[in-house]
């Protein structure tokens, strides 16, 4: 056998299924919540983009209400919402195997991790929905 086809052989690699993640629910998980980072983009640049309008008058802030009012900027904002509520969900599930916490020696267990997450966030939209509304 010579080199070259030594190479060959070696450099075969079996194809694969365009939409493999689709075969486990944890790759599809994981697809999804990778797929979730554009619309964590979309709602930055929203908000930045509420912000500008808000800075810049009254006429603006009342055009961008006109804009976001379009039925399709909030099926896009749903959609949005969806993706975000399970990157965050997603992203707290794996805080317990990242976070290896000690007290007094012995290891916190995973669901107080858990839990203190949701807590903080919990705590931080209350206090954001108190700002909004007061």
């Amino acid at each position: 056998m010579t080199s070259v086809s030594r190479e060959r052989v070696s450099a075969y690699r079996q194809p694969v299924a365009r939409f493999w993640w689709l075969m486990r629910r944890s790759y599809l998980l994981f697809m999804l919540r990778e797929i979730s980072c554009v619309f964590v983009a979309w709602f930055v640049v929203y908000l930045l983009l509420l912000v500008n309008a808000v800075g810049a008058g009254r006429d603006s802030y009342l055009r961008f209400l006109e804009w976001s009012a379009n039925p399709f900027v909030v099926s896009l904002n749903i959609v949005a919402l969806i993706f975000l509520l399970l990157h965050a969900v997603t992203w707290f599930g794996l805080a317990p195997r990242a976070i290896v916490l000690h007290i007094r020696g012995n290891r916190v267990p995973a669901p107080a991790i858990l839990a203190g997450h949701y807590a903080a966030w919990l705590a931080v939209s209350a206090v954001v929905a108190w700002l909004v509304m007061s």
